[in-house]
């Protein structure tokens, strides 16, 4: 009357256990959905911020220095600058200038007007002194020499560093390179 077969039977605690397992890899799934949603945010602000740093770049059109008579020094040095081509929209406003030279060191902010942690811009061509849109608008941007350097200026055969920075973080490296004879002369190339 009984028999002794053997029967797989499916117990209580196994199915359990495979509901349990079923769970857990659903909520392992939604975490791994979840991080790597997070990740593409982040590796796209990332990227974004790159390419901003690389791409927004200031071309420097020409560079003048004023000669003080009294001392043969540059006092100010005048960039003429544009964006270069394929550049957001940069605003110098928001903008830091590195001055470096041998003597002295120095970050410029903008303002209204020049002095030993300022500089100022003027617009040469376009609708604005502070933004560059478009790459046929140009700024100048003014820089007081002879209130940075307690020696009262950018002597003759001297030199200096301007790291501009601007809103995103790119940075323009400008070498300032006075000549050595600056008498007679009222402007000179630097």
């Amino acid at each position: 009357m009984f028999e002794n077969e053997n029967r797989g039977q499916v117990g209580i605690g196994t199915l359990i256990i495979f509901i349990a397992m079923v769970l857990v890899a659903a909520v392992a799934a939604g975490v791994l959905v979840n991080t790597s949603g997070l990740l593409q945010s982040q590796a796209e602000d990332t990227s974004s911020d790159a390419q901003a740093q690389v791409s927004n770049q200031i071309d420097v059109v020409s560079a003048t220095g004023l000669v003080d008579s009294s001392n043969d020094d540059i006092d100010t040095v005048t960039l003429v600058v544009k964006k270069s081509p394929g550049s957001d929209p940069i605003d110098l406003a928001e903008a830091t200038i590195e001055y470096t030279s041998d003597s002295e060191s120095a970050t410029l902010t903008h303002a209204g007007a020049t002095s030993a942690s300022e500089f100022t811009t003027v617009s040469e061509k376009g609708d604005s002194a502070t933004v560059l849109d478009d790459n046929g608008e140009r700024v100048k941007i003014l820089i007081d020499t002879s209130s940075v350097e307690t020696s009262g200026g950018i002597g003759s055969g001297e030199g200096a560093t301007l790291r501009v920075v601007d809103q995103s973080g790119a940075t323009t490296v400008y070498g300032v390179n006075v000549p050595d004879v600056l008498t007679g002369q009222t402007y000179v190339r630097v």
